[in-house]
């Protein structure tokens, strides 16, 4: 018998799957701890564009600012008040390169807690020309297609890395395209799609029951990383168990953000699929290592707010076992 409200569930966790999200109605772990995302403020969004020319060259601007003058980057810069992601990107790029241009997925999310977090877009030009010397301004001196061979004094080395992302993507997309849902919400928090899985190939999920069974959010802490949010959920509902298991965030379904309220819509939440593996390393009293057996079933919950529920849908089951074996989603990567 499938406990109530746990095909709401299931319909909601397909929808994260599809790329699509839902309303943040309420933050269950670490509200307290968290203050209202206001850019500015408290949370610095960084966008980022990987624009490739029909000969694979890579859209470059020349900096304007003083500390990187001349230097050579990405089109990037600040989300400001009010924007949207995808505005901030066609704002950036349009100043800095002269090009309009249309985001096609975001490739990476890299983040340092909540107070900084850059969203890396694969995009193509729409129109417009590229940026001269003759229309130099301080944003940017001037826009040029690299080839990625002739040397060329770069602002930062981290760049290559998202350039070779994006021609990776280009030649085969490894996750869906994912750009985010228009859908607002005040923190920055996680929502997890927390699984375990067995070696029969069940799975479950971890909801809270009340008021009516639902996926955990949880707010990000500044002091910690985005994902540390899913570590706080596990330690709320298995205390003990959480030193015997590894809380993984395998990467982003899809995420929210609106933006148009400053202080009321600046936050995010990132819907990820997060898989708690039991650390098979253990040591016995002797220090000497022990291969632990897979367990059949997930660890048992200790906080009455927490329910386990094994997925019965079998398309279900088969998507979330995909995702969870060839993580063929959306990667968000601390930078600490």
């Amino acid at each position: 018998m499938m406990e109530e409200g746990s095909w709401q569930v299931e319909e909601q966790v397909e929808k994260l799957l599809s790329g699509q999200g839902s309303e943040v109605t309420t933050c269950d772990v670490a509200l307290d701890q968290s203050k209202p995302a206001t850019l500015r403020k408290n949370v610095t969004y960084i966008v980022c564009a990987v624009i490739f020319n029909q000969q694979e060259e890579v859209l470059m601007v020349q900096e304007a600012k003083q500390d990187c003058y001349r230097l050579w980057y990405l089109p990037a810069g600040r989300v400001e008040v009010g924007e949207s992601l995808e505005e901030a990107l066609k704002r950036e790029v349009k100043e800095e390169a002269g090009f309009d241009c249309e985001p096609i997925t975001l490739l990476l999310i890299q983040e340092q807690g909540p107070q900084w977090i850059r969203f890396i877009y694969l995009a193509k030009v729409t129109g417009g020309d590229i940026k001269n010397l003759s229309a130099a301004d301080q944003e940017s001196l001037q826009a040029s297609w690299w080839d990625r061979q002739s040397v060329l004094p770069l602002r930062g080395r981290d760049i290559l890395s998202l350039i070779d992302c994006g021609l990776k993507y280009l030649h085969d997309p490894w996750h869906p395209e994912t750009l985010p849902v228009d859908l607002s919400s005040r923190h920055l928090v996680q929502r997890l799609v927390l699984v375990f899985t067995n070696a029969e190939n069940q799975i479950w999920i971890l909801l809270i029951k009340a008021p009516v069974l639902h996926l955990p959010t949880a707010a990000a802490l500044k002091t910690h990383a985005v994902t540390w949010a899913a570590n706080m959920v596990v330690q709320e509902a298995m205390p003990s168990a959480y030193h015997d298991h590894d809380v993984n965030t395998l990467g982003v379904l899809s995420l929210q953000h609106n933006g148009r309220q400053h202080g009321k819509s600046d936050g995010v939440c990132f819907n990820t699929l997060v898989k708690l593996v039991p650390d098979h390393v253990q040591r016995d009293e002797d220090g000497e290592t022990v291969e632990r057996t897979q367990a059949a079933q997930p660890p048992p919950v200790e906080n009455p707010r927490y329910v386990w529920f094994e997925v019965q849908k079998p398309t279900l089951r088969e998507r979330l076992l995909e995702k969870t074996k060839t993580t063929s989603i959306l990667p968000l990567h601390s930078l600490y």
